[in-house]
């Protein structure tokens, strides 16, 4: 037998039902169909926590929200390694962008539920530091279901992880504080979701913050993606000093001379015909470098920013 998991045609035993593999999709994904022949999605890895933690976040929280991908069942037999079966969602969001750039109903729709679903999350201190799914369907408004999906790297703020530091997700959607190694809570999910809302405005496969120098993987990518929100969104407040140490001041420091004030190109400043104003001032208070002045999930849905074009939902 392969070092796969799971075969094609195997059947699992959960303890609502019984699924069968159709298709291997990654080294610890797969499709499968449930009882009435519904495509689902199974999740199993072999000695690494990240299977079980998406279990128990989705039993703590998928109850209080419409918009995590639900958790639909266990697999018992075989027991080992841990396995989980997950609805199945058509796509991802930005590649549901890439395809189409979303209007602006379509651009509110999916940030509410982004944010429904944090707002729940970070009520308990917990960060979710991953990607967004979609279903579609027909109609002004192309998303039946926004949820967010692998929960597997979701950690409480006071997790060893985020007290330490450890980087999360990818560097180009991911906060300063992370790419800089630093201390982060549920802060870093705002700025995430700040560079996500600017990828779909723009459309296309477009990313504020992706190096130009650099290829992913390289060891200076991180730093590149650091200076290039630094030259967006900077520079950091003097009081950033409170909160960071000697090493991090020194990092800051070496960014104002890399990028002078003069060399800075402030988001502030992109023409109305690439952002209108009313989407530049809710980015504007989103991506802010020092954390504790980035709003809450739950302020963000009460911004004048969804008041309008709210219709059709």
């Amino acid at each position: 037998m392969s070092s796969s998991i799971f075969r094609l045609g195997q059947v699992l035993r959960g303890r609502l039902g019984k699924y069968i593999i159709t298709k291997k999709i990654q080294d610890t994904v797969w499709f499968a169909k449930n009882p009435v022949g519904e495509t689902v999605v199974v999740k199993s890895v072999r000695d690494h926590p990240r299977v079980e933690n998406e279990r128990d976040v989705l039993k703590r929280f998928q109850d209080q929200t419409p918009y995590l991908r639900p958790l639909i069942d266990e697999i018992e037999d075989p027991a080992e390694p841990p396995t989980i079966v997950l609805k199945y969602l058509e796509d991802n969001l930005l590649e549901a962008s890439i395809k189409k750039t979303l209007n602006r109903k379509e651009l509110k729709y999916v940030s509410r539920r982004i944010l429904g679903a944090l707002k729940v999350l970070h009520k308990d201190g917990y960060v979710h530091t991953d990607n967004v799914l979609v279903n579609y369907r027909e109609g002004g408004i192309r998303f039946s279901d926004v949820q967010l999906g692998d929960l597997g790297g979701t950690y409480p703020s006071d997790s060893k992880f985020a007290k330490g530091g450890t980087p999360v997700g990818a560097p180009m959607w991911t906060s300063p504080e992370v790419i800089m190694e630093t201390p982060w809570n549920t802060a870093t999910d705002i700025w995430s979701f700040g560079t996500v809302l600017i990828s779909l405005i723009y459309g296309g496969n477009f990313n504020l913050f992706r190096p130009r120098t650099v290829p992913y993987g390289h060891e200076e990518y991180g730093l590149e993606v650091l200076k290039r929100q630094f030259q967006y969104f900077g520079p950091f407040p003097g009081k950033y000093e409170e909160i960071a140490n000697p090493e991090t001041v020194s990092a800051i420091l070496y960014l104002m001379q890399e990028i002078p004030q003069s060399k800075t190109t402030p988001f502030s400043r992109t023409t109305e015909k690439e952002v209108c104003i009313k989407d530049k001032e809710f980015i504007g208070k989103i991506m802010m470098m020092d954390w504790r002045d980035r709003p809450t999930a739950e302020q963000l849905l009460e911004d004048e920013w969804f008041k309008e074009d709210t219709a059709d939902e």
